[in-house]
Parts: C-alpha cells; structure tokens; sequence
C-alpha cells in the first residue's frame, strides 16, 4: 500500500518536515506550522489518515432497531451506518449506485425497511442491496448483485462502532493492540474496566477551534498541567511533576491524593467501583491514546470516552461520554455531575490552550521545541510522518 501522496500545491512536502533533535538531545523541534494550519495538509491528512485507519464514529446503541442509522464522516467521505433486520450494523458510503447523488443529508434516523434515493428511487434493502429501480424491467443488462451500495469495514469495540475506508487494511484488533501493550504493557488492565458493558450517563460535545494533531499532542503531556490545571493536579498530585500517566512510562497509573476518595470535583467517591477490577487498580487514574481518534480515561468508578471528529484543518468536534455501571445508574441517587465536572473544566482548559496554539501557528515565526516532560510526543510526530509518507523521505 503506498503512503505517497502529490505535494499539496505551490510547495514541497519534504520542504517543510524539520529537523530532528537539531538543537540537542534535551529540546526537540516541534513540527512545521503549517502541519496545522495549510488547507493542502488537511487533504493530506484525510486521504492518507483517515481514510485508511480505523475510525471511532458512534455509540452502537445509536442505532438500537432494524433501519436506525447514523451519518458519519471518514476522511472525505460521508458513511451510512445502519443496523440491518439481521441485527448487525453495517456501514456503507452515502452514495447512490445509479447518478452518484447522496443519499441522506439527516445526521440520524430511521430508513424503516428499505433505503431509498429521491432522485430516481433506487432502492436498497438493509444489506445494502439493490432490490428495486424504476423500470427496472428495460435494463435487461442491469444486475441487482453489480449495484448493491458500496460497503464500508464495520466492526464493533467498547460499544463504540469502528469504520475503515481501506478494504485491504486489517484488522481494528491489529491498530489498536500495539498502542494499549505500548501504553499499558497488557491488554488485561484494560479489560478489567468493562467498557463495552458500560453505559452513557453523560455527554458533552465541544467545538475546538484547533487542528486535531494539536488535541492529541495536548492530551499526550502533562507539562502544562501545572500552569492551567489546579483542579486535576490538587486530585492528582504527580501531574504537578509535568509528567502524566501517558508520558510516565509503561504502565503507569497516577494515584489519586491522599485527602480524596474519588476522581471528583467534590473528591467524593459516589459509586463503588466498576466490577472486574482488582485491589491494585484502586485509586489510579490512567489516560490512553488509541490513536488517531479515541482518548480514554480509566479511573475506579467510571470511564471518559474520547472520539475526536476532525472538522477542517483548524477546527475538531470532541465529544466526550462518561460511562458508568448500569447498576450504579439505575439507583435513584445516581448524579454523574460530580464525576462530570471535574473533567469537564480540565478539557475546557485544555482546549483553551490548543486554541491559543493554533493562533499562533498561523504566524511565520512560528516555531518551538519540546522539553524532555513532552519528548511523549516525538512518538506521535513519528507515526503521523510515517502515515502521511513524510518518514520515508527523511
């Protein structure tokens, strides 16, 4: 599979990749501004990001019936995902086979039995099969089987749905096992918080002005987390440090302060914790980067989901679920606010900043290093160069 692309016009690709470590072993060059900010970088990043990775684009009980569906960006392009009568969700190109002419413009609903297209009412069924045309019976040379919709790679994770736009890439398991080893060293500390058996009790989606390569970087590093934090750092004293839980090395959890019980604004531990988990994960926080669009905070009694949309090349939708136990939620006590608020003020800081970045990449004196609490990063300017062909002309 090539990783090449044309150079965005007027200008080189390699012409704007830095150079690496050329101020010494301790401050690393961050990358070129216009990464984030050139129109032709954001086509780039489409086409040979997003478009060939697995992608986190909905909540699989979005489309709880047969015919429910959700439209989805992948890269450039627009994605139907449908639950079929044989209770699967599949996922296909919003694309009709006949003229081209999109076929829904609704963020969300239900196509009931049948898919069809306003334009010349073809028709296809859940599966994505054409069943019906208007005259059908003068296109002796039309085969049903040759003009199903065009079928998108769907597996469902976490209770989240994962697209693919490349037929030939494999599978979600094989993008995402690598980054939780690298990240936790085992797949089981993971596994013990039951995501996919949790439920939404919250949601909060924000518009970022800023470019999501930016997002990522932010939630990678901690270094700044004692200038803009004071809530997250009075719970999680080691963040003072600069270091985090993914810039902390392997495996590393980040203990909760001794004066609080719970990862709360209040420091009030409201819920017990999720089921499954051990003595050992008590009182940790731990964040994790399933890259290139999904952040996950695990801490005792509940989880942040993380999906990142990218809009345009300055602007990324997050939006943001905090799962609990259902049987925490059923109780008739259960308030999520608490747990909600605390984060919610840290990712408005967050965002904040990453807009504050973004403004200032526009400049052309753009430029900066990374210190050794953010060197993290240099691993996600590595797989992103790799992903984009910028690697193999270094």
């Amino acid at each position: 599979m090539s990783t090449t692309t044309p150079a965005p016009p007027g200008r080189s690709l390699r012409r704007t990749r830095p150079p690496r470590r050329a101020t010494g072993p301790d401050l690393v060059p961050v990358l070129d501004g216009r990464y984030y900010t050139d129109p032709g970088w954001w086509e780039t990043d489409r086409r040979l990001v997003f478009e060939r990775s697995w992608l986190c684009v909905a909540r699989a009980d979005e489309v709880p019936a047969a015919g429910d569906f959700v439209r989805v960006d992948a890269g450039a392009e627009s994605v139907l995902v449908v639950r079929g009568r044989d209770g699967q969700v599949h996922a296909y190109r919003n694309l009709c086979r006949h003229r081209g002419a999109v076929l829904c413009l609704e963020p969300r609903g239900s196509f009931g039995k049948r898919i069809r297209c306003v334009y010349h009412a073809w028709t296809y069924g859940l599966d994505g099969r054409l069943v019906a045309a208007p005259n059908i019976h003068d296109m002796p040379d039309l085969v049903k089987d040759d003009f199903g919709l065009h079928r998108v790679r769907v597996e469902q994770w976490l209770g989240y749905v994962w697209v693919n736009l490349d037929a030939a890439a494999e599978p979600l398991r094989e993008q995402v096992r690598p980054q939780l080893l690298a990240r936790l060293g085992t797949e089981a500390t993971f596994d013990r918080y039951g995501i996919g058996d949790l439920a939404v009790g919250h949601t909060i989606t924000y518009d970022v002005a800023s470019n999501w390569k930016c997002v990522i970087e932010n939630f990678m590093e901690c270094y700044h987390c004692a200038s803009i934090h004071p809530e997250l750092t009075a719970a999680l004293p080691q963040f003072r440090s600069g270091y985090g839980t993914v810039s902390g090395g392997v495996g590393a959890g980040a203990a909760f302060a001794p004066t609080i019980g719970g990862f709360s604004r209040s420091g009030r531990a409201s819920r017990a914790p999720l089921p499954g988990l051990l003595p050992e994960d008590d009182r940790l926080f731990y964040g994790v980067i399933c890259r290139p669009n999904v952040f996950v905070i695990l801490v005792p009694d509940h989880v942040a989901f993380f999906r990142l949309e990218p809009v345009d090349v300055t602007h990324t939708r997050v939006t943001v679920d905090w799962l609990f136990s259902p049987d925490a939620m059923a109780r008739q006590d259960f308030d999520p606010s608490d747990a909600v608020e605390i984060l919610d003020i840290t990712n408005r800081q967050d965002f904040d900043a990453c807009q504050r970045c973004q403004l200032g990449m526009r400049s052309s004196a753009y430029g900066g290093v990374l210190v050794p609490a953010e060197h993290v990063i240099t691993e996600f300017y590595d797989w992103y160069l790799t992903a984009v062909g910028e690697r193999e002309r270094s």
